[in-house]
């Protein structure tokens, strides 16, 4: 008989480092790929994998991702007991919220007794990849494991923000470390470490006696990866799943794919890797389908297609446009536009993520930026090319991404629209 298996999805993270996309939103909750949010990519595995019991414990500003969901993912049946359901704080086991990852679980342990499965799947809701979590289930199986770790091979600067395993020559865990500065390196592989990717497999019985220790611990942080797990490894049979990615792309040398997207740079980067000719990430492979909530819209539409009036042309070059967007007379290159997207005449786009709404003047010109949503950018403006001043108005990231927050007005009451211009001053 198939083990029965309920999942815990972990999306009450804030996302600090993505400020401000994350001001008014949960980091699974913070748009990707035009469309989609980031949580649709932790969803879309579980159906295709067949995990059809998942339970979303949020906590941070919950709001913009429980409408998400409930208008999105209402998909499954519940009279086949098939259910995606999000499920706030609610002091269940004491007069606290959510102290950390093991105990947003430990809280919400009455679900696992009235479901009472054989499996707990946990994933964090923020991470963008496709896996078949079957196939580490029936890993976990084979072993008889009370725990399972998904694992996959990263660079050493990389991997000391994550948690790094040591294993043995037969895949059990025989170290974890939580975000060291010095992780251990793969044995023959020098400059690589074994990271977990946050996904685990617990047997229930295991799982609940864990953290019912766990919560006891007064000084513990109640989290996965540095209390629970490094507790496990001697007293459990915890193994290392290693990273089976069901993103199928042409190249074979391409890389394993996943990311966790949790600063702007890295942000911006996995949005412009989608915009690519030959994009690492394969959103377009529908035997592995990524569902979302979308609505309702027209086309896509671009308007003038005859250069004429000094340069006032409108299309998209290398990039993704939603449905709603309409491109009026301006130029879009290597960007992403989310859904009711405005272009108007003589405006220049140019490697940048704009948000559901955002209308973009005349004459206006971003580069490298990211415009959450409701946002107007008003004539003449430029976004991108002046760092002091990006910096004095807006978020500039590390790497020079320039980030407008939600719902902004951004004008330039000296700009006077030129008699005649000139053709795109784009510049990569």
């Amino acid at each position: 008989m198939a083990s029965r298996i309920t999942a815990f999805v972990l999306a009450g993270g804030k996302g600090e480092r993505l400020h401000p996309l994350t001001r008014d939103r949960a980091k699974p909750a913070v748009p990707f790929g035009g469309a989609y949010r980031i949580i649709d990519f932790t969803l879309s595995n579980c159906l295709n994998s067949g995990i059809r019991r998942v339970n979303i414990l949020v906590q941070y500003k919950c709001i913009s991702l429980e409408r998400h969901v409930r208008m999105g993912w209402n998909i499954l049946c519940p009279d086949l007991g098939e259910y995606i359901v999000v499920i706030p704080a609610q002091q269940r086991v004491g007069e606290r919220w959510y102290q950390g990852t093991a105990d947003a679980v430990f809280q919400n342990v009455y679900t696992i007794e009235q479901e009472r499965p054989d499996l707990v799947l946990v994933l964090s809701g923020d991470h963008v990849y496709k896996m078949n979590y079957r196939k580490m289930i029936s890993f976990h199986e084979e072993r008889g494991a009370d725990l399972t770790i998904s694992a996959i091979e990263v660079p050493r600067e990389k991997a000391k923000q994550l948690g790094v395993i040591r294993i043995d020559g037969k895949g059990r865990v025989l170290e974890f470390v939580e975000k060291s500065e010095s992780p251990p390196e793969i044995p023959g592989k020098p400059g690589m470490c074994l990271a977990s990717m946050g996904i685990y497999v617990f047997s229930t019985g295991k799982l609940v006696e864990r953290l019912a220790e766990n919560s006891d611990d007064q000084k513990s942080t109640h989290d996965f990866g540095r209390d629970v797990i490094p507790a496990m490894i001697p007293h459990d049979a915890v193994y290392a799943f290693p990273f089976v990615d069901e993103n199928r792309v042409s190249d074979p040398e391409k890389p394993l794919y996943w990311r966790d997207i949790g600063t702007i740079d890295a942000y911006w980067d996995a949005s412009m890797d989608l915009v690519g000719v030959t994009p690492t990430f394969n959103m377009y492979d529908k035997d592995w389908l990524i569902r979302t909530y979308q609505e309702q819209g027209p086309p896509a539409k671009t308007v003038f297609a005859q250069e004429f009036e000094g340069g006032r042309r409108g299309y998209a070059l290398d990039s993704l446009v939603s449905s709603g967007c309409i491109i009026s007379g301006g130029r879009v290159e290597r960007s992403v536009l989310s859904p009711f997207v405005r272009i108007n005449s003589y405006s220049e786009i140019y490697e940048s993520v704009l948000f559901e709404n955002v209308n973009v003047g005349r004459y206006a010109k971003i580069r490298r930026a990211i415009i959450d949503k409701d946002s107007e950018i008003g004539q003449g403006v430029e976004i991108g090319y002046d760092p002091e001043l990006d910096a004095q108005r807006f978020v500039v990231s590390e790497g020079g991404i320039v980030v407008v927050p939600k719902g902004s007005v951004v004008t330039r009451d000296d700009f006077v629209p030129p008699t005649k211009t000139s053709g795109s001053s784009f510049a990569p």
